[in-house]
């Protein structure tokens, strides 16, 4: 049966055959999303093709079980799991949280009519001029509540939340060398320097990813979050994209607002952000060591700015969305501070001396292309 099949059927099933259907652009992942519109009410359809992506991998797979089934259960990625989606879903809604509801759900076949929580992406709202600083203490207000408590050991349904361990941290800086070292040297990396690399991210990150868990988003930034002023309080951020959530660092979800590779979020609004958010966790009993989280805000930056070259260097090479090369230097820049925290000055080291800043900028791509 096709998928156009498939679709139709399920939406006669959920009452929603009738509904005019709009596409939304897509994204880097393989995911789709339409718009429905019927007698002036409006949803979204997700669709995950259930094929698109390799197998995840139960909480107790051990890491030779986890490299068996690939990337995705490495790295502890959902995958084509919608169960995942509706329950990471139903968690943030018991916190209190704008997570959307799930109306429908055809869970093997990877469809489910969700609740629209319009186009107000603050991507776009700070395009318009609004507020800053508003937009982002709201985003650090949610963060506050989410970590007010450890990470819980299952989400509704009895889905467990993965440990984003050092197995999975590791993979994901691995993508550097595995994927834009090549466009960068035109050359694979050698056995030595792949070695020296994942050593050097092995120190800079024992201990952090097992110090007091707490639930991660893994991708939360201004794309992946919606502006619903009409609402109040922490309900005013509409959260989406967050299938992949883990538990990990509570930086991690800081610093991804923060460092986001595609807008620019100026050191002062940056600064105050982390104040507020550090303010917020005092205010509610759950206060952080400060000098230990910034330690962390820094290692985890640098962990996932080096992811995300990797990523956006794939994204190019592999599935021929040469756009995400626009952001690299960004995600460079991003990186490169980062690097210059002290702990982390054997890995500044090994990325001048084997990406020198020169050609992070991709000149052998820009010869090849023109």
């Amino acid at each position: 049966m096709s998928e156009v099949f498939l679709r139709d059927s399920f939406l006669n099933g959920a009452g929603w055959g009738d509904a005019a259907v709009a596409p939304l652009p897509g994204d880097a992942s393989t995911r789709s999303y339409a718009r429905l519109t019927r007698g002036g009410k409006t949803a979204m359809l997700m669709h995950q093709p259930q094929a698109a992506e390799t197998a995840t991998a139960s909480a107790s797979a051990s890491e030779s079980e986890r490299r068996a089934l690939g990337y995705n259960a490495v790295a502890r990625l959902a995958g084509a799991d919608c169960g995942r989606f509706a329950a990471v879903a139903d968690y943030l809604r018991g916190r209190g949280l704008a997570a959307p509801k799930i109306y429908a759900a055809d869970l093997p076949r990877g469809l489910a009519i969700i609740e629209d929580f319009g186009d107000a992406l603050f991507a776009d709202v700070l395009k318009d001029g609004a507020c800053e600083e508003e937009l982002y203490k709201a985003a650090v207000e949610i963060l506050a509540r989410l970590h007010a408590q450890p990470a819980p050991a299952e989400l509704p349904g009895g889905f467990p939340l993965h440990a984003y361990d050092q197995l999975a941290l590791l993979a994901e800086t691995d993508l550097l060398t595995e994927w834009f070292l090549p466009l960068a040297l035109g050359r694979q990396a050698t056995e030595a320097e792949l070695a020296e690399h994942r050593s050097l991210w092995r120190a800079a990150l024992d201990g952090i990813a097992a110090a007091k868990p707490v639930f991660v988003h893994r991708d939360y930034h201004a794309q992946n979050l919606i502006w619903m002023p009409q609402r109040s309080g922490l309900g005013r951020v509409g959260l989406i994209d967050f299938q992949d959530a883990v538990a990990g660092s509570p930086a991690y979800d800081l610093i991804s607002l923060l460092e986001d590779a595609r807008r620019d979020v100026s050191p002062a609004i940056a600064e105050r952000a982390t104040r507020h958010y550090l303010d917020a966790m005092r205010a509610q009993g759950t206060p952080l060591d400060e000098a230990r989280f910034r330690h962390e805000m820094a290692v985890m930056a640098a962990q996932r700015n080096a992811k995300i070259v990797g990523i956006f260097a794939r994204l190019y090479k592999r599935d021929g969305k040469a756009r995400y090369l626009a952001f690299l230097p960004r995600v460079w820049r991003h990186l490169e501070r980062d690097l210059t925290h002290p702990s982390l000055a054997a890995l500044r080291g090994w990325y001048d001396r084997v990406i020198p800043a020169a050609l992070r900028t991709l000149p052998r791509l820009e010869k090849e292309t023109t």
